[in-house]
């Protein structure tokens, strides 16, 4: 990650959120923490998240010094500092001198001082006094030998009230709201034109008619919904932009956030253009299943799309250590776990493994939340030990890894404002739950170990031999002319039904389908499949359940793989195939189930000539993520199965660690991960 490696080289990160503020007058802990950090192979703290209480108690009164002890006494001892900024959590004195930097919800109510993630992103006062604590921090120590980053606030957005609609709605963010549109459509003819106002008497004949939608104003109408999404995620953007600058003011250390993987209301695409690196929080729920393989396909999910929004490297800025406190059943990771969750991270992209938290509170909200260092017994206890033992593992790993990153052949289309117009369209079924839909995809790819990126509508192809695109309805402006010269020029395009319905505005499409010609294909309608009436897929010898939509189509030039069993489309398709320029296009008219899904995969594969990079027989629960560059080549064999399964190679590899010859029938433990390299690389033994 170049962005950071030139003032942490040659280390994989690890540590994590560290609040000393709290415990200031218990002097002998800094040390205390200190000397447990050396003894855990952490090399790195996450200051002052949350912290601006104690960094400004007063208005214009900075208290750094504590900080700044902190700081250098880390740095002493080879601890490196991510300094946040801490606008996450507003003091007191702030929101009772000027309430208006409250949000105001959709019911026209001002919230009340509390929790986290409430500030408004409009409000010039809020602006003003984030300047004022920003610039303060990055005067003290923005070039301070031991800070190598910021962390901008901390997981914007994140208010657990609203997942989707958690802008403002004070008249600040309204006017920017209307000036948002007036920028976007120039004049209100064009507006009421995208919006389709006509319907229900909608037309605007004034910009001051137009609010902020929500139970208590317009909230049916899809266009000013999908716009009104926009602006949400485009001001708070706006906000941490304004926080990047004010720390870029005294300081020329590398700048993130950390986000929160599939968060609705943040379109992290546009985010990631602003930020000199990503990050992720991922806090994956494992064993509340026995099987814990979805589990494991979420979070390589998670990981799989940070490191896709720039293609290079990222900061696992948060995990637990054991357990969580604000889940219904907290289940601690069983042993094994930490170490395969951890390395899991480091497969698809990380370079580093950081924890909320280092210390435990002794009090509030997270006192019972994973720490590496708890209440009670100190450094004795299990949880120091596995976390010991993953930073001797991670030293060790660091030369082999630093300077590689996955390099997927295949894509799959994940598109905020897809997802945001799918999800509110009103058809078929409701809720649609995209992100639900879409992890059965993943996991397909998880399955057989196969990296994938995750794109979205803007991003280049050309990478690419295959790019997989589920309930793609919308086609955002210039999609459908990328997808042609990416079929053209040889690659291989799968899409499914419910694609292609409507534009970038949600108007949808007349007479034809954009990529009628390219799919072969004449959609009629959609129909949803009833427990009482379920069709199925029949393709050759097999046949497949539908899950939900069908869609009726006819082949217009492609070949017919497979057709519906049942109802009056019974014989009509279900699954076609049509070449196009060099490459191919596959239409999955039916929603299948995960075996359909997987065969679907498996003939996409095949077409495209996209391979698990491991020759092994598939086995369930394990799988392979590779990291490459500068001729090297990584594959992490990851065994999420809480017993001993036996994997077969077919062909001899080197274990990266240990040197060892790897071939064969080989027995992973429950949990482990086995990294592997081609047996020809001449190299010394890690060990």
């Amino acid at each position: 990650m170049q962005a950071i490696e030139q003032f942490a080289p040659g280390v994989i990160l690890h540590g994590g959120d560290y609040n000393p503020d709290q415990w200031l007058d218990r002097p002998d802990t800094l040390e205390d923490d200190i000397r447990f950090m050396k003894e855990a192979h952490i090399n790195e703290a996450t200051l002052g998240v949350f912290a601006w209480s104690m960094e400004e108690p007063e208005e214009g009164r900075y208290d750094l010094d504590w900080l700044e002890k902190t700081v250098d006494r880390l740095y002493e001892n080879g601890i490196r500092t991510i300094l946040a900024t801490p606008t996450g959590a507003m003091p007191h004195w702030l929101t009772e001198k000027y309430p208006e930097v409250m949000k105001v919800d959709e019911h026209g109510i001002r919230r009340m001082h509390g929790q986290r993630h409430n500030f408004c992103p409009s409000s010039p006062v809020l602006r003003r006094k984030m300047q004022g604590i920003n610039e303060a921090l990055a005067r003290r120590l923005g070039k301070h030998p031991g800070v190598i980053a910021w962390h901008l606030s901390n997981e914007y957005g994140g208010d657990s009230d609203a997942q989707t609609f958690i802008g403002c709605h004070c008249p600040y963010c309204e006017a920017a709201f209307r000036t948002y549109l007036k920028e976007r459509y120039g004049t209100l003819e064009k507006l009421n034109r995208a919006w389709w106002a006509g319907f229900w008497s909608n037309r605007f004949t004034s910009w001051e008619q137009i609010h902020c939608p929500g139970e208590g104003s317009e909230h049916t109408m899809h266009g000013i919904k999908l716009d009104y999404r926009r602006f949400v995620s485009a001001r708070m953007l706006d906000f941490a932009r304004a926080e990047r600058d004010a720390v870029r003011k005294y300081s020329d250390r590398p700048v993130c956030t950390n986000m929160m993987g599939t968060f609705d209301p943040l379109d992290y695409f546009k985010w990631a253009g602003e930020l000199d690196f990503v990050s992720v929080d991922c806090y994956p729920q494992w064993h509340i299943q026995e099987d814990d393989t979805k589990m494991a396909q979420w979070a390589s999910l998670y990981y799989a799309l940070t490191r896709s929004l720039k293609r290079m490297p990222f900061l696992l800025m948060e995990s637990v250590v054991s357990s969580v406190n604000w889940t219904p059943r907290n289940i601690i990771k069983r042993p094994g776990m930490h170490m395969l969750s951890s390395l899991q991270a480091i497969a698809n992209g990380a370079d580093s493994v950081q924890y909320f938290q280092w210390r435990a509170s002794r009090g509030s909200s997270e006192k019972f939340h994973g720490a590496v260092i708890s209440q009670l017994n100190g450094n004795n206890t299990r949880v120091f030990r596995e976390v010991k033992a993953l930073g001797e593992r991670l030293e060790k790993l660091a030369p082999r890894v630093l300077g590689t990153v996955n390099r997927p052949q295949a894509a799959i289309l994940y598109d905020w404002e897809n997802i945001w117009a799918v999800n509110d369209a009103q058809a078929l079924v409701n809720p649609f739950d995209f992100n639900k839909r879409f992890l059965t995809y993943y996991g397909a790819f998880w399955d057989r170990g196969i990296d994938t990126d995750l794109i979205d509508m803007d991003s280049d192809l050309t990478p690419y031999r295959l790019v997989f695109a589920p309930f793609n309805y919308m086609y955002r402006k210039g999609w459908v002319e990328k997808v042609r010269r990416f079929v053209e020029n040889g690659g291989v395009f799968v899409t499914t039904c419910w694609s292609g319905i409507v534009d970038e505005n949600d108007l949808c499409f007349l007479q034809v389908h954009p990529l009628a010609d390219l799919l072969g294909i004449r959609p009629e309608e959609y129909d949803v499949s009833a427990p009482y009436m379920q069709n199925t897929i029949d393709w050759g010898e097999d046949h497949f359940l539908v899950k939900d939509v069908c869609g009726v189509i006819h082949a217009e030039g492609a070949e017919v793989l497979a057709v519906y069993g049942k109802n009056y489309y019974a014989g009509s398709p279900a699954l076609t195939i049509h070449g196009y320029g060099k490459g191919k296009a596959l239409y999955a008219a039916a929603e299948g189930r995960e075996d359909f899904i997987g065969k679907l995969l498996d003939e996409a594969l095949r077409e495209a000539g996209v391979k698990c990079p491991i020759e092994m027989e598939p086995v369930h629960g394990v799988t392979v993520s590779c990291r490459q560059g500068d001729g090297r080549k990584l594959a992490f064999v990851q065994n999420f199965n809480n017993r001993m399964v036996e994997v077969f190679f077919r062909k001899p590899y080197q274990n990266a660690e240990s040197g060892e010859r790897v071939e064969g029938a080989i027995c992973l433990e429950a949990y482990q991960c086995l990294i592997l390299e081609e047996t020809q690389r001449k190299t010394e033994s890690l060990g």
